[in-house]
């Protein structure tokens, strides 16, 4: 199972619809990006890891919350920030699991491939993201549409027949 930490406000200011809904409200951002990464766990069987930095709100403490089977939020520290978390977690299983890393920070995606992860932009990620969506969609389209039963399927051929004539003479 792969492992993916998530930089959770580089991504937030990297894909556009999140950086629209954090100029309203932060929250609604981080909770829209969550849920996205809950449908893309589950769909690609991934562990996900989506940190947020907290070094700058004094007194903070590091907060890990499982919101599924798949999905981990953590709020780091004071003084702690997202790129440290994910570096520490990385050099403890990086070359253990396959890890992958997704931030646009330069310096942090070159420490995460020297520790064994693969890396990732926030916009590439942006895409998988997008593109699992969708294969999300095409797929809960096709298992409906084979669910469907039509009425020629449930009712006998004789009642059938009748119910034609009657179409027919009218």
């Amino acid at each position: 199972m792969r492992n993916v930490f998530v930089d959770g406000y580089n991504v937030i200011n990297s894909w556009p619809e999140l950086k629209k809904i954090k100029n309203y409200n932060l929250d609604s951002a981080r909770q829209a990006l969550i849920e996205s990464l809950q449908n893309y766990a589950a769909f690609k069987g991934y562990k996900v890891f989506v940190v947020f930095d907290a070094h700058l709100v004094p007194g903070s403490i590091e907060k890990k919350e499982r919101i599924s089977e798949n999905v981990m939020v953590v709020f780091t520290k004071e003084g702690a920030t997202a790129d440290s978390f994910i570096e520490k977690a990385v050099n403890n299983v990086g070359r253990k699991i396959e890890v992958c890393v997704v931030t646009s920070d330069s310096l942090e995606q070159q420490l995460a491939f020297q520790r064994g992860a693969i890396r990732m932009s926030s916009l590439e990620f942006y895409h998988e993201v997008k593109d699992a969506e969708q294969r999300i969609r095409v797929n809960t389209r096709k298992k409906y549409s084979e669910k469907r039963h039509a009425l020629e399927d449930r009712i006998e051929r004789e009642v059938l027949e009748k119910l034609e004539e009657i179409r027919r003479s009218r």
